[in-house]
């Protein structure tokens, strides 16, 4: 069902190598649906117009960034306004259970527990699903602006980097896209590496005065 599914927003988008008519909106709205309940993630029909096109991969990286950060605080007021009832009825029914489960929405909660609006940010840019923590986020009751921004800069840093690999590579690029999810753990990995690079370079020796 789900490779059906998938078909189908590649087709929404491109046929015969082509843009379809309504493409950009298509586009769009898979990228706002999947931020809160669709399961089929909008990067598939992205890297196929990309692919076509390369020189509007950026274009389309500013339509995925809008259409799922909206789409994310569709998925925060969800969480906020259903609150665990509704969650729980999501958790048990079957047709539902098939994008969510109850043990996601735990280890969100522990999450965000831990790491506050931080857990969005690495959901956003990763391939840990980003839908489960948009409704955790509401359902956690974190600060909404907070959210958005954090959705706002993974979202961006995801989709431009595929953006930046379709524009420079085209269709060559098709080897890292095929390993895109490994390659942004990677990335996420180097990141926060840089950052405690940076930190300890910039600690106070010991007996230093910071006063």
């Amino acid at each position: 069902m789900l490779g059906n599914l998938k078909d189908w927003t590649i087709q929404l988008v491109i046929q015969d190598n082509e843009f379809t008519r309504h493409a950009y909106w298509a586009l769009w709205g898979l990228a706002f649906a999947e931020s809160s309940f669709f399961p089929i993630p909008p990067d598939i029909p992205f890297i196929f117009m990309g692919i076509a096109k390369p020189p509007a991969a950026f274009f389309l990286a500013t339509i995925m960034t809008i259409g799922s950060v909206l789409g994310g605080a569709m998925g925060y007021a969800i969480g906020f306004y259903g609150g665990r009832p509704l969650v729980n009825w999501m958790v048990e029914n079957r047709w539902v259970q098939k994008v969510f489960s109850r043990r996601q929405f735990e280890m969100v909660e522990s999450q965000y527990n831990r790491y506050d609006v931080w857990a969005v940010l690495i959901a956003a840019f990763t391939p840990i699903p980003y839908k489960v923590f948009t409704i955790g986020g509401g359902l956690c009751r974190i600060s909404f602006w907070r959210f958005m921004a954090a959705s706002t800069l993974g979202r961006a840093g995801r989709f431009f980097l595929v953006a930046t690999l379709l524009y420079w590579f085209g269709a060559s690029a098709q080897f890292i896209l095929r390993n895109f999810d490994i390659f942004l753990i990677v990335m996420l990995i180097l990141v926060v590496l840089g950052f405690a690079v940076l930190r300890y370079l910039h600690k106070p020796s010991p007996g230093t005065d910071v006063s």
